[in-house]
């Protein structure tokens, strides 16, 4: 393998492009250091993203069923959404489980981050589980919500993903996330 290391781009000056209300576009002209090339980069600026897995006690994941406009088709996923404003993560997953769900927890366990997309993508979703759920309010869906809760058993989520019911990546990425604390949880 060579011993060599990857191009670094400079951003030499940045021009908004969209205002998409949940998202914002930029166009970055960079720079690269190693030769002094020019080329556009277009990024997606967006808020942080939260993804729960809220089990229950006798370890049922709580599900959510919700049409997705982007493959125009019912999605099967866990709760979650975007970080307001200064409210941190965690706040944004506490919230966001009460607001889809009507369910509440009192242990909090960070599992994981990634970074979506960081090809174009400003942002990182930050994966929390939540045990010992329990049903503490009715929902209260966002005006463009319309969400069924799916009790699911932890059991059945590998299948549910082999076979194609669960296809949202940052859901799967959540569930890998949840197999790693179960496996370090274990030793």
């Amino acid at each position: 393998m060579e011993n060599s290391i990857a191009d670094v781009w400079e951003t030499v000056a940045s021009e908004p492009v969209a205002d998409c209300r949940v998202f914002k576009v930029r166009r970055d002209i960079s720079k690269r250091e190693r030769d002094g090339e020019t080329s556009d980069f277009y990024v997606i600026d967006s808020p942080d993203w939260v993804n729960i897995i809220p089990l229950t006690s006798n370890f049922e994941v709580l599900m959510i069923e919700q049409y997705r406009s982007g493959t125009r088709s019912m999605v099967l996923e866990l709760p979650g959404g975007m970080v307001d404003g200064e409210e941190g993560p965690e706040r944004a997953a506490v919230r966001e489980l009460a607001e889809e769900t009507g369910y509440t927890s009192n242990s909090w366990i960070k599992i994981g981050i990634s970074h979506p997309n960081p090809a174009i993508q400003t942002n990182a979703v930050h994966f929390y589980l939540a045990l010992d759920c329990e049903k503490t309010a009715e929902p209260e869906f966002d005006p463009n919500e319309s969400i069924l809760t799916r009790n699911v058993s932890v059991d059945d989520v590998d299948q549910l993903i082999a076979s194609g019911k669960i296809t949202h990546a940052l859901i799967v990425a959540a569930f890998h996330y949840y197999q790693i604390y179960r496996a370090r949880k274990h030793r």
